[in-house]
Protein backbone atom coordinates (compact mmCIF):
# COMPACT_ATOMS: atom_id res chain seq x y z
CA UNK A 1 0.00 0.00 0.00
CA UNK A 2 1.22 3.33 -1.17
CA UNK A 3 1.21 5.78 1.87
CA UNK A 4 -1.81 8.64 1.34
CA UNK A 5 -2.11 12.22 1.97
CA UNK A 6 -1.68 13.09 5.35
CA UNK A 7 -4.12 15.94 6.53
CA UNK A 8 -6.19 15.78 9.82
CA UNK A 9 -8.49 18.78 8.11
CA UNK A 10 -11.92 17.76 8.46
CA UNK A 11 -10.93 14.41 10.47
CA UNK A 12 -11.03 16.58 13.96
CA UNK A 13 -12.24 19.26 15.23
CA UNK A 14 -9.45 21.09 15.82
CA UNK A 15 -10.77 23.45 18.20
CA UNK A 16 -12.26 21.07 20.93
CA UNK A 17 -9.40 21.28 23.05
CA UNK A 18 -8.45 24.95 23.15
CA UNK A 19 -7.96 24.65 26.56
CA UNK A 20 -5.34 22.23 26.66
CA UNK A 21 -2.41 25.09 25.62
CA UNK A 22 0.61 23.86 24.04
CA UNK A 23 3.77 22.85 25.90
CA UNK A 24 6.93 21.73 25.22
CA UNK A 25 8.39 18.60 26.43
CA UNK A 26 11.14 17.89 29.31
CA UNK A 27 13.32 17.92 26.61
CA UNK A 28 15.16 20.64 27.83
CA UNK A 29 13.70 22.81 25.53
CA UNK A 30 15.27 20.63 22.53
CA UNK A 31 13.86 21.75 18.90
CA UNK A 32 14.54 17.81 18.34
CA UNK A 33 11.87 16.56 20.76
CA UNK A 34 8.59 18.76 20.82
CA UNK A 35 4.68 18.51 22.51
CA UNK A 36 1.86 18.50 19.59
CA UNK A 37 -1.43 19.10 20.09
CA UNK A 38 -4.60 18.98 18.14
CA UNK A 39 -4.39 22.30 17.32
CA UNK A 40 -0.94 22.12 16.16
CA UNK A 41 -0.65 19.40 14.53
CA UNK A 42 -1.04 20.20 10.92
CA UNK A 43 2.03 22.95 11.76
CA UNK A 44 4.21 20.81 13.85
CA UNK A 45 3.64 17.79 12.73
CA UNK A 46 2.10 17.28 9.08
CA UNK A 47 3.96 21.29 7.71
CA UNK A 48 7.28 20.13 9.68
CA UNK A 49 7.39 16.83 7.87
CA UNK A 50 8.07 18.13 4.38
CA UNK A 51 11.66 18.56 5.35
CA UNK A 52 12.56 16.14 8.12
CA UNK A 53 10.65 12.99 9.40
CA UNK A 54 8.78 13.59 12.27
CA UNK A 55 8.23 10.69 14.94
CA UNK A 56 5.22 10.57 16.84
CA UNK A 57 4.98 9.30 19.85
CA UNK A 58 1.12 8.81 21.28
CA UNK A 59 1.33 8.41 25.14
CA UNK A 60 0.03 8.86 28.37
CA UNK A 61 0.46 9.60 31.80
CA UNK A 62 -1.43 6.24 33.06
CA UNK A 63 0.45 3.74 30.54
CA UNK A 64 2.84 2.08 32.13
CA UNK A 65 4.60 0.75 28.60
CA UNK A 66 4.83 4.36 28.07
CA UNK A 67 7.11 5.49 30.76
CA UNK A 68 9.24 2.63 29.13
CA UNK A 69 9.65 3.53 25.57
CA UNK A 70 9.20 7.96 25.87
CA UNK A 71 12.40 8.34 27.13
CA UNK A 72 14.56 5.99 24.48
CA UNK A 73 12.69 7.96 21.92
CA UNK A 74 13.46 11.35 23.58
CA UNK A 75 17.45 10.01 24.28
CA UNK A 76 17.56 9.21 20.58
CA UNK A 77 16.32 11.88 18.95
CA UNK A 78 18.62 14.29 20.47
CA UNK A 79 21.61 11.99 19.31
CA UNK A 80 19.93 12.37 15.96
CA UNK A 81 20.80 15.94 15.80
CA UNK A 82 17.75 16.99 13.66
CA UNK A 83 18.42 14.16 11.09
CA UNK A 84 14.53 13.17 12.09
CA UNK A 85 11.82 15.34 14.95
CA UNK A 86 10.15 13.23 18.11
CA UNK A 87 6.69 14.96 18.34
CA UNK A 88 5.01 13.93 21.40
CA UNK A 89 1.23 13.72 21.91
CA UNK A 90 -0.88 13.23 25.28
CA UNK A 91 -3.50 11.28 23.97
CA UNK A 92 -5.47 12.05 27.37
CA UNK A 93 -5.43 15.95 25.92
CA UNK A 94 -5.70 15.23 22.28
CA UNK A 95 -8.67 12.67 22.33
CA UNK A 96 -10.22 13.43 18.81
CA UNK A 97 -6.74 13.08 17.28
CA UNK A 98 -5.62 10.09 19.07
CA UNK A 99 -9.48 8.78 17.43
CA UNK A 100 -8.74 10.17 14.26
CA UNK A 101 -5.22 8.25 13.58
CA UNK A 102 -7.07 5.52 15.12
CA UNK A 103 -4.56 4.55 17.83
CA UNK A 104 -5.68 1.37 19.00
CA UNK A 105 -3.00 0.78 21.96
CA UNK A 106 -0.33 2.61 24.26
CA UNK A 107 2.26 3.45 23.33
CA UNK A 108 1.91 3.91 19.36
CA UNK A 109 4.99 5.19 17.78
CA UNK A 110 3.84 7.07 13.50
CA UNK A 111 6.59 8.08 11.13
CA UNK A 112 5.09 10.89 8.89
CA UNK A 113 7.46 12.26 5.60
CA UNK A 114 6.40 15.02 3.24
CA UNK A 115 3.35 14.64 4.79
CA UNK A 116 2.21 10.91 4.67
CA UNK A 117 2.31 8.63 7.57
CA UNK A 118 4.35 6.04 6.09
CA UNK A 119 5.68 3.62 9.13
CA UNK A 120 4.90 2.76 12.45
CA UNK A 121 4.94 0.61 15.76
CA UNK A 122 2.89 -0.68 18.72
CA UNK A 123 4.02 -1.19 22.22
CA UNK A 124 7.67 -0.69 24.35
CA UNK A 125 10.11 -1.56 21.84
CA UNK A 126 14.07 -2.36 23.74
CA UNK A 127 16.23 0.43 22.20
CA UNK A 128 17.96 -1.75 19.89
CA UNK A 129 14.73 -2.79 17.99
CA UNK A 130 13.84 1.22 18.06
CA UNK A 131 16.62 1.72 16.54
CA UNK A 132 16.70 -1.25 14.10
CA UNK A 133 13.50 0.62 13.18
CA UNK A 134 14.72 4.42 12.91
CA UNK A 135 17.44 3.10 10.85
CA UNK A 136 14.72 1.37 8.46
CA UNK A 137 12.73 4.27 8.41
CA UNK A 138 15.72 6.82 7.20
CA UNK A 139 17.08 4.85 5.06
CA UNK A 140 13.69 4.85 3.16
CA UNK A 141 13.41 8.10 3.37
CA UNK A 142 16.94 9.02 1.75
CA UNK A 143 16.23 6.56 -0.90
CA UNK A 144 12.89 8.24 -1.59
CA UNK A 145 14.56 11.78 -1.71
CA UNK A 146 16.92 10.52 -4.28
CA UNK A 147 14.35 8.90 -6.15
CA UNK A 148 11.79 11.65 -5.93
CA UNK A 149 9.50 8.97 -4.37
CA UNK A 150 7.24 8.09 -1.49
CA UNK A 151 9.24 6.28 1.15
CA UNK A 152 8.48 2.50 1.45
CA UNK A 153 8.99 1.09 4.64
CA UNK A 154 5.67 -0.24 6.07
CA UNK A 155 1.75 -0.19 5.65
CA UNK A 156 -0.10 3.40 5.33
CA UNK A 157 -1.79 5.02 8.47
CA UNK A 158 -4.18 6.25 7.16
CA UNK A 159 -6.59 9.40 8.81
CA UNK A 160 -10.43 8.11 8.35
CA UNK A 161 -12.50 10.22 6.57
CA UNK A 162 -15.91 9.40 8.60
CA UNK A 163 -16.27 10.05 12.19
CA UNK A 164 -14.91 7.83 15.25
CA UNK A 165 -16.91 5.25 16.55
CA UNK A 166 -18.99 7.28 19.54
CA UNK A 167 -18.89 3.77 21.44
CA UNK A 168 -14.72 3.62 20.92
CA UNK A 169 -14.45 6.98 21.78
CA UNK A 170 -16.83 6.28 24.89
CA UNK A 171 -14.70 3.29 25.99
CA UNK A 172 -11.42 5.51 26.06
CA UNK A 173 -13.03 8.05 28.12
CA UNK A 174 -13.93 5.32 30.59
CA UNK A 175 -9.97 4.14 30.68
CA UNK A 176 -8.50 7.82 30.85
CA UNK A 177 -10.95 8.51 34.10
CA UNK A 178 -10.13 4.64 35.04
CA UNK A 179 -13.95 3.25 35.07
CA UNK A 180 -12.33 -0.05 33.34
CA UNK A 181 -16.27 -1.48 33.98
CA UNK A 182 -17.62 1.01 31.56
CA UNK A 183 -14.49 0.79 29.42
CA UNK A 184 -15.56 -2.89 28.95
CA UNK A 185 -19.58 -2.80 28.39
CA UNK A 186 -18.56 -0.11 25.50
CA UNK A 187 -16.19 -2.81 23.89
CA UNK A 188 -18.70 -5.27 24.13
CA UNK A 189 -21.44 -3.18 22.40
CA UNK A 190 -19.18 -2.82 19.56
CA UNK A 191 -18.55 -6.60 19.61
CA UNK A 192 -21.61 -7.38 19.42
CA UNK A 193 -22.32 -5.94 16.04
CA UNK A 194 -18.85 -5.73 14.63
CA UNK A 195 -17.55 -9.01 15.97
CA UNK A 196 -14.14 -8.90 13.73
CA UNK A 197 -13.37 -5.38 15.07
CA UNK A 198 -9.43 -5.24 15.46
CA UNK A 199 -9.58 -2.44 17.50
CA UNK A 200 -12.96 -3.83 19.67
CA UNK A 201 -11.18 -6.81 20.57
CA UNK A 202 -7.70 -5.24 21.73
CA UNK A 203 -9.47 -3.21 23.66
CA UNK A 204 -11.44 -5.34 25.52
CA UNK A 205 -8.24 -7.74 26.19
CA UNK A 206 -6.31 -5.09 27.44
CA UNK A 207 -9.17 -3.34 29.96
CA UNK A 208 -9.61 -7.08 30.90
CA UNK A 209 -5.83 -7.23 31.82
CA UNK A 210 -5.73 -4.16 33.36
CA UNK A 211 -8.91 -5.14 35.79
CA UNK A 212 -6.76 -8.28 36.54
CA UNK A 213 -3.74 -6.46 37.51
CA UNK A 214 -5.46 -3.53 39.46
CA UNK A 215 -5.22 -5.17 42.95
CA UNK A 216 -2.15 -7.21 42.47
CA UNK A 217 1.22 -6.70 44.81
CA UNK A 218 3.56 -6.75 42.36
CA UNK A 219 6.59 -7.34 44.58
CA UNK A 220 4.45 -9.88 46.72
CA UNK A 221 3.62 -11.45 43.59
CA UNK A 222 6.77 -11.90 42.07
CA UNK A 223 8.08 -13.52 45.40
CA UNK A 224 5.43 -16.17 45.29
CA UNK A 225 5.99 -16.95 41.51
CA UNK A 226 9.85 -17.29 42.40
CA UNK A 227 9.10 -20.13 45.02
CA UNK A 228 6.65 -21.30 43.44
CA UNK A 229 7.76 -22.42 39.43
CA UNK A 230 4.80 -25.00 39.38
CA UNK A 231 1.66 -22.85 40.55
CA UNK A 232 0.25 -21.59 37.60
CA UNK A 233 -2.22 -18.99 39.27
CA UNK A 234 1.05 -17.08 40.60
CA UNK A 235 3.10 -17.72 37.58
CA UNK A 236 -0.23 -16.00 35.36
CA UNK A 237 -0.47 -13.34 37.72
CA UNK A 238 3.29 -12.03 37.30
CA UNK A 239 2.71 -12.37 33.70
CA UNK A 240 0.61 -9.77 33.42
CA UNK A 241 2.32 -7.48 35.86
CA UNK A 242 5.13 -7.84 33.12
CA UNK A 243 2.55 -7.52 30.21
CA UNK A 244 1.18 -4.06 32.11
CA UNK A 245 5.07 -2.87 32.77
CA UNK A 246 5.64 -3.57 28.83
CA UNK A 247 7.69 -6.30 28.87
CA UNK A 248 5.89 -8.47 26.70
CA UNK A 249 8.19 -10.92 25.48
CA UNK A 250 9.22 -11.88 29.35
CA UNK A 251 5.29 -13.03 30.00
CA UNK A 252 4.71 -14.77 27.14
CA UNK A 253 8.09 -16.51 28.52
CA UNK A 254 7.14 -17.04 31.52
CA UNK A 255 3.80 -18.85 30.62
CA UNK A 256 5.47 -20.49 27.52
CA UNK A 257 8.49 -22.14 30.75
CA UNK A 258 5.29 -23.07 32.69
CA UNK A 259 3.35 -24.82 29.94
CA UNK A 260 6.87 -26.55 29.66
CA UNK A 261 6.76 -27.93 33.47
CA UNK A 262 3.24 -28.60 33.86
CA UNK A 263 0.65 -31.21 32.83
CA UNK A 264 -2.87 -31.66 32.38
CA UNK A 265 -5.87 -29.05 33.69
CA UNK A 266 -2.29 -26.96 34.84
CA UNK A 267 -0.86 -26.89 31.21
CA UNK A 268 -4.34 -25.89 30.00
CA UNK A 269 -4.86 -23.22 32.42
CA UNK A 270 -1.59 -21.25 31.46
CA UNK A 271 -2.31 -21.72 27.77
CA UNK A 272 -5.58 -20.44 28.11
CA UNK A 273 -4.24 -17.68 29.43
CA UNK A 274 -0.99 -16.96 27.11
CA UNK A 275 -3.74 -16.84 24.59
CA UNK A 276 -5.13 -13.79 26.16
CA UNK A 277 -2.12 -12.13 26.75
CA UNK A 278 -1.67 -12.51 22.84
CA UNK A 279 -5.26 -10.85 22.48
CA UNK A 280 -3.80 -8.04 23.99
CA UNK A 281 -1.38 -7.22 20.78
CA UNK A 282 -2.05 -5.80 17.56
CA UNK A 283 -2.73 -8.59 15.22
CA UNK A 284 0.54 -9.59 13.36
CA UNK A 285 2.59 -8.58 15.93
CA UNK A 286 5.97 -10.39 15.34
CA UNK A 287 7.17 -11.00 19.39
CA UNK A 288 3.10 -12.85 18.82
CA UNK A 289 4.58 -14.80 16.33
CA UNK A 290 7.33 -15.96 17.97
CA UNK A 291 6.01 -16.48 21.21
CA UNK A 292 2.65 -18.65 19.30
CA UNK A 293 5.68 -20.84 17.50
CA UNK A 294 7.66 -21.57 21.07
CA UNK A 295 4.21 -22.61 22.61
CA UNK A 296 3.59 -24.92 19.70
CA UNK A 297 6.73 -26.26 20.37
CA UNK A 298 6.19 -26.34 24.05
CA UNK A 299 2.81 -28.60 23.79
CA UNK A 300 4.61 -30.86 20.79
Amino acid sequence: MQPSDFSLHGAVDLGARRAAAERRTAGGGSPNVIEVTEETFNTEVVERSRSVPVVIDFWATWCQPCKQLSPILEKLAQEAGGRWILAKVDVDANQQLAAAMRVQSLPTVIAVFAGQAVHGFMGALPESQVRQWLDQLLTAVERAQAEGQPPEVGEATEVPEEPADPELVEANDAINRGDLDAAAVAFQKILSRAPADEAAKVGLAQVELMRRGRDVDADAARREAAANPNDVEAQCRVADIDMLAGRMEEAFDRLVGTVRRTKGEDRERARIHLLTLFDVMPAGDPRVKRARAALTSALY
